[in-house]
């Protein structure tokens, strides 16, 4: 039923959101050198690399490094790469991942290829089972601020309460933290 539904919400918000997915293509091809599209090799199911597309943000020469490593990341953001990031647009394109069946509405966020603290913990807890999110439990309690082993303890707990209702709540709270732009850092 999760898939069926994840398939389904995605059809019709990429049907619903083609002009906007249109646009913010094409503002970020000509506010900055380089694709619309970052193909982002991340952790899925099994602890499975997939390529997950988002509009890129950042410039073409950044390092293939989590965000938070990075030692300015303001100084890698490309002109609307702020705005996209703080208003989630850069999110969009997951929705392929999610039609693809790589990803679900909700679910774990997906790790980097070399986040290798978070894969290490998620495996130990067992949520490398789980398809990941486009949106999750942890993502709703902190997002970017969050120490991995928090994420990974609230990723946990996502594992053991998983339901259809509490994916109806994590995203409920994900469209209310969106349009408040709450928990972004950068």
């Amino acid at each position: 039923m999760k898939r069926l539904f994840d398939f389904a919400v995605a059809l019709v918000a990429s049907v619903l959101l083609a002009i906007p997915i249109v646009m913010v293509m094409l503002a970020v091809r000509l506010t900055s050198p380089g694709p619309a599209l970052y193909w982002s090799e991340r952790v899925g199911r099994h602890n499975r690399i997939f390529k997950m597309p988002k509009f890129r943000s950042m410039r073409i020469d950044t390092p293939a490094v989590a965000t938070h490593l990075l030692e300015d990341p303001a100084q890698w953001l490309t002109p609307i790469g702020s705005f996209l990031r703080k208003s989630s647009l850069d999110e969009l394109p997951q929705l392929w991942s999610i039609l693809r069946g790589d990803m679900s509405l909700v679910g774990p966020r997906p790790a980097l290829f070399n986040q290798d603290d978070l894969i290490t913990l998620r495996t130990s807890q067992g949520v490398h089972e789980l398809v990941p999110g486009l949106t999750g439990w942890a993502q709703i309690n902190g997002r970017d601020e969050l120490p991995i082993p928090d994420k990974v303890r609230l990723d946990a707990e996502y594992l053991q309460r998983r339901s259809f209702l509490f994916d109806l709540k994590i995203l409920w709270m994900t469209a209310l933290k969106v349009l408040a732009r709450h928990g972004v850092s950068h």
